[in-house]
């Protein structure tokens, strides 16, 4: 143990000694302090908003005059989409989510308003966030660094002297690879500061944020192991510095960019426009509330009749036509739910197909773990949409429901004023409160890209011994 320590602390003094080393690790340093504080400062920017437009249209809906209850059903309600502190680390998906709902009756409008498409394209490629610098650039600084650990020793023939005198291929090879982790650790030193802080921020307790960190832990080791490996078995520095660059390219850029068009291509989902054409052919095969002869309706209408002991809608206790808005937006809301649930099955479906390449990508699979932990993940989007649509059906069953007992049949066949109710029946209703996923869940969702993670670190490192014992045979 004591040559291992003294060949990684002979190793630090070299990297020490390296200027362009050591500029281009404070120079990393430097991006990831930026990276943290410009994702700080716009999740505070983009928090700010939020809170200010939901505000306002909080206020402007409650400050509706006295109204028909089914025309405040068509004014409709705007609810935006709270971020999560954590965010400003990992923004996942949520720069090609919308940000805001519409919400109103008979319809169930998507998200707007996405950060790619009010900016441009180049977000897509990337944001600088301090995710992205872990995931991407944190190791490619290690390649530059650790290219050479092994590669350099047998090209300037110090690894046979080395061997000659002593010290053996495992201690040679987890020496090296000793200082490597050792820098990988600095290099995640400032993430580790600011996802506490985070941490702290969000009122989430401390196991995401442990199960993120341990995340970037496994990656960069797996990425620290396989740097010594390939220096270990290239014979010249510059093999393995293009070897690694090679690497780097296909796990961090070329994978990454090129899996989801496959994926999506092999799982293709319906546009908008095709899905909202064919809830349009459903909904007309499902009847037509303001047809008097359409059979479902008319089979309602005397349902309805039948069950109160009438003959004649003008006799009911309460107004028929709430009664036929409750039925309506049921039915339209059950059809809605239906073609969301099979949209977001798909696209679950989708993610698990990236997860299987997670497999073969390790960078896949950390941003699982990431996007989980952060609260930025498919799931969470779909929890915001689910709960949207759940806030927007009772807003608007609650209007009708005030439309069916609040106004008799016969004022509400006519335009007069008896026809409007206070407005204080929607300026008590309550406020939409996003709830996020609970940690339970989400440590559960991330679980199998943090044993995927887990794998190959076992796997890395049971190659590492393998050829660390091999090492002085092929040198002889």
């Amino acid at each position: 143990m004591s040559r291992v320590l003294t060949i990684a602390l002979n190793e630090g003094r070299a990297l020490l000694r390296n200027r362009t080393a050591v500029i281009s690790a404070a120079l990393f340093l430097l991006l990831s302090l930026m990276a943290i504080l410009n994702a700080w400062d716009q999740f505070r920017y983009a928090q700010g908003l939020r809170q200010t437009y939901q505000s306002e249209a909080n206020q402007t809906f409650d400050a509706q005059p006295d109204r028909h209850p089914h025309r405040m059903v068509h004014y409709g309600h705007f609810v935006f989409r709270p971020l999560n502190p954590m965010a400003a680390f990992d923004p996942g998906v949520d720069a090609f989510t919308g940000q805001m709902l519409y919400l109103e009756g008979h319809r169930q409008n998507s998200a707007n308003f996405s950060d790619t498409r009010q900016n441009t394209s180049l977000v897509r490629f990337g944001q600088l966030t301090p995710a992205f610098c872990l995931q991407v650039l944190a190791p490619l600084l290690l390649i530059f660094l650790g290219f050479g650990v092994i590669a350099r020793e047998r090209e300037n023939g110090t690894l046979v002297l080395c061997l000659t005198q002593g010290v053996t291929g495992p201690q040679m090879f987890w020496g090296k690879a000793l200082c490597l982790a050792v820098v990988a650790g600095l290099i995640l030193l400032p993430a580790l500061v600011s996802l506490g802080w985070l941490a702290t921020q969000a009122m989430l307790g401390w196991g995401l944020t442990l199960a993120m960190l341990t995340g970037y832990v496994l990656y960069l080791l797996i990425w620290t192991m396989g740097i010594v490996l390939v220096s270990r078995f290239a014979r010249r520095g510059r093999e393995a510095l293009l070897g690694l660059i090679a690497l780097w390219a296909f796990f961090c850029v070329f994978v990454p960019r090129i899996a989801p068009d496959l994926i999506a291509h092999a799982r293709p989902l319906l546009t908008q426009m095709e899905t909202d054409i064919r809830i349009h052919k459903e909904l007309k095969a499902m009847g037509d509330s303001h047809n008097p002869d359409d059979p479902y309706f008319n089979a309602f209408r005397q349902k309805v009749l039948k069950s109160y002991g009438v003959s004649r809608i003008e006799d009911l206790p309460v107004n028929y036509k709430g009664l036929l808005a409750l039925e309506g937006e049921r039915m339209t809301s059950a059809l809605f739910k239906a073609y969301a649930d099979r949209n977001f099955g798909q696209q679950h479906a989708q993610t698990r197909l990236m997860d299987g390449v997670g497999l073969l990508a390790p960078v896949l699979a950390v941003q699982r773990v990431s996007m989980s932990a952060a609260g930025t993940d498919l799931s969470a989007y779909q929890a915001f949409l689910e709960q949207g649509e759940a806030y927007r059906f009772g807003l608007v069953q609650h209007l009708n429901q005030l439309q069916a007992t609040a106004l008799t049949y016969a004022n509400d066949t006519n335009k007069a004023r008896e026809n409007r109710i206070s407005h204080d029946h929607w300026t008590d209703y309550p406020d939409f409160v996003f709830r996020p996923l609970a940690m339970a869940e989400r440590l559960e969702r991330l679980s199998p890209a943090l044993g995927v993670l887990a794998l190959w670190c076992g796997v890395l490192l049971g190659l590492g011994q393998w050829s660390a014992l091999r090492l002085e045979r092929l040198m002889k």
